[in-house]
């Protein structure tokens, strides 16, 4: 080895440790990513799941030395009068009461037992004694029979005239030939798609209630009601949305289970569509089975406006649309890469992460201040307040692109960023628009947090015909 060594050049040394060097450096990068990679993976798992940032995180500095705090020399000590203030009950249980019908039972003695028992004397009322209760009455299964009159003219009877037959007005059955009724129908929805109860566990409900109602009718139940009810409803929901200026998209996986040309493994989509600030809330949730951007560009067909959506390009297929991007998506990103920072370098405020992180905070302070200002006057304070971080932020960026490594999280924050620039910035634009898109995120949350329960939600039964496949389910409420 050693002749070997004496033989070598010394430009081949040279190359050669260039090379043992580079490679040095790319296995160091490499560990570095699975280290943050694995970092992360224990905060997810074992961590708290809160993106806020503590106040005192991001500055440090305040906690000096003790001298900082001391009292300079030659003054006294302030002195701190210490009182003691006895906590009143809020009455917020009284006011939560207060909106609900109240039942009073009262307990009295018997005439028998007025009777005193020191001196047989007559007892007399005093005062009274109050305990309140909050009772559940559980449902109840009743049968409505709806008896209408049918009228004849007894005159014309006697003179064997034609009589006219008059008939009393009955509302339309919800499902004709069904025992369905408008209630039962809305309750096993409910039930089904807010609360997420399977239909087997709602038949073992209904039986405990005193009536056998199969799962096959109620799936038959409602697609009915779907097609019949629903449908209309979703169709003008469509219109109202799409004559909006902004609207919010997302969409979220679903798994199907016995879905016709796919494998139960095989993940499906929902596509969330609702309204936003300052306008009467309507969201919609309309299913596919991909991904793809034709299904928004379809969806959004006439739309013509501001659309608040995350970093899929998918989007960038609406047409006649101004796409607006989320601020909580980036602030995300450098959450991450903090929370997977080696143990020496978490919460110190000169890090990179905590300097991203900290643009991200100013520009969410800046929009707490404005939330119930009017649009004409958040598009001033933002032009005076926000657009200066902003391309504080922009030449931040660039700064840090060519020192950090593209594949770390830090790296993919300052790429995100960089790459959805345009629709980053598009909140300036209108004081209508909002800084993320939180919004529809809320809105698409419960049916996320519900789907571990209801796998199987758009599948009512196994000979659904491909019509039924596409099944919404529509919210009217914040």
């Amino acid at each position: 080895m050693e002749k070997q060594t004496e033989s070598l050049s010394v430009e081949e040394l040279q190359q050669q440790n260039m090379k043992l060097t580079q490679q040095n450096a790319e296995l160091a990068a490499k560990l570095k990513w699975y280290e943050e990679q694995f970092r992360l993976a224990q905060h997810k798992r074992f961590g708290a799941s809160s993106e806020q940032t503590h106040p005192d995180q991001m500055e440090l500095n305040l906690f000096n030395e003790a001298e900082v705090m001391a009292t300079p020399a030659g003054q006294e000590a302030p002195m701190e009068k210490v009182t003691y203030e006895r906590r009143k009950p809020s009455g917020k249980r009284e006011e939560d009461l207060s909106k609900l019908p109240v039942e009073t039972v009262t307990y009295e003695l018997s005439e028998g037992e007025q009777v005193c028992e020191c001196c047989g004397g007559s007892l007399h009322e005093m005062s009274t004694e109050t305990r309140s209760e909050i009772a559940v009455v559980p449902p109840q299964i009743k049968v409505v029979r709806h008896v209408r009159q049918v009228y004849a003219c007894r005159r014309c009877e006697r003179e064997e005239i034609q009589t006219p037959v008059v008939t009393a007005n009955m509302p339309k059955p919800v499902y004709p030939g069904s025992l369905a009724s408008p209630s039962s129908m809305a309750y096993v929805m409910s039930q089904k798609y807010v609360d997420g109860m399977p239909l087997y566990r709602q038949e073992q409900q209904f039986a405990r209630l005193g009536y056998t109602l199969s799962r096959q009718t109620m799936a038959n139940w409602m697609i009915y009601g779907a097609e019949h009810w629903l449908a209309p409803l979703v169709a003008a929901m469509k219109t109202y949305l799409l004559q909006q200026d902004t609207l919010h998209a997302d969409e979220t996986t679903l798994q199907v289970l016995r879905e016709p040309g796919k494998s139960a493994e095989a993940q499906s989509y929902i596509w969330l569509y609702r309204t936003g600030r300052g306008a009467a809330p309507a969201v919609i949730y309309d299913y596919q089975k991909t991904r793809g951007g034709e299904h928004p560009r379809n969806f959004l067909s006439g739309f013509n406006g501001y659309l608040h959506v995350d970093g899929y390009a998918g989007y960038h297929k609406v047409a006649g649309v101004t796409l607006v991007g989320c601020w909580a998506h980036a602030r995300r990103k450098y959450d991450e890469a903090l929370k997977a920072a080696p143990p020496q370098t978490k919460g110190q405020p000169e890090s990179v992460a905590a300097e991203g992180l900290a643009y991200c905070n100013e520009l969410f302070a800046i929009e707490r201040d404005l939330a119930d200002v009017t649009p004409d006057e958040r598009y001033a304070q933002r032009q005076q307040r926000s657009l200066p971080v902003v391309e504080a932020y922009l030449k931040w960026l660039r700064q840090q692109r060519s020192r950090t490594l593209p594949k770390s999280l830090l790296g993919q924050a300052i790429t995100y960023s960089l790459n959805q620039w345009d629709k980053l910035t598009a909140f300036l634009k209108d004081g209508r628009l909002e800084i993320d898109n939180n919004r529809s995120e809320r809105s698409i949350k419960p049916f996320v947090i519900g789907r571990n329960y209801v796998s199987n939600i758009f599948m009512c039964r196994r000979k659904l015909s491909a019509r039924h496949r596409l099944v919404f389910r529509i919210q009217t409420g914040t």
